[in-house]
């Protein structure tokens, strides 16, 4: 039995701030346009560049409300990650013109720096617009104890804020 694999990962920038909306059963959907550039040299040795704009798509599902999320958080010029699978389609306009589009169905996003402010306002809200395997999740900030009612005492670790000799590689 042979298997197939429909998978695309963009990184690139909105070129306008998302469409929202709600369809007749009350789906929501998100559609906005991401732009990937590349650049090159060419014979002549002249900086050439080229930038292809890609469709996406995305759909509030029982397990994941992404299309919420990229209609509150995302704006025209932040920079995302996308990963989803590309779908073909094709229909009659109002002329009976047959009519094909090209879309990533965005399966999971993640609001990257850079851009308008992307990072910062993802930062400053505590939120991180990702998608796991159909499950979106927004990162809380960490509470000192369970139950919430800590503060910034650390009480379990007294030295670790202090403790400037760390064994991490960055």
């Amino acid at each position: 039995m042979s298997r197939s694999l429909n998978k695309v990962t963009l990184i690139g920038n909105l070129g306008n701030d998302p469409e929202v909306r709600s369809t007749t059963g009350g789906n929501r959907v998100a559609t906005f346009s991401l732009a990937t550039s590349r650049s090159w040299n060419d014979a002549s040795g002249s900086k050439q560049e080229k930038t292809e704009w890609h469709r996406c798509v995305v759909w509030n599902t029982k397990s994941s409300q992404l299309a919420d999320i990229v209609e509150k958080y995302v704006k025209k010029g932040d920079k995302l990650y996308v990963e989803g699978r590309i779908e073909y389609r094709q229909w009659q306009d109002k002329e009976n013109q047959t009519r094909y589009s090209t879309e990533i169905n965005v399966r999971e996003l993640i609001m990257l720096g850079g851009g308008s402010g992307g990072g910062a306002r993802a930062a400053g809200s505590d939120f991180d617009a990702e998608s796991n395997g159909g499950r979106s999740r927004a990162a809380a900030p960490a509470k000192a104890k369970a139950g919430g009612a800590g503060g910034d005492d650390f009480e379990d670790f007294p030295g670790a804020l202090a403790d400037e000799d760390d064994d991490l590689p960055f």
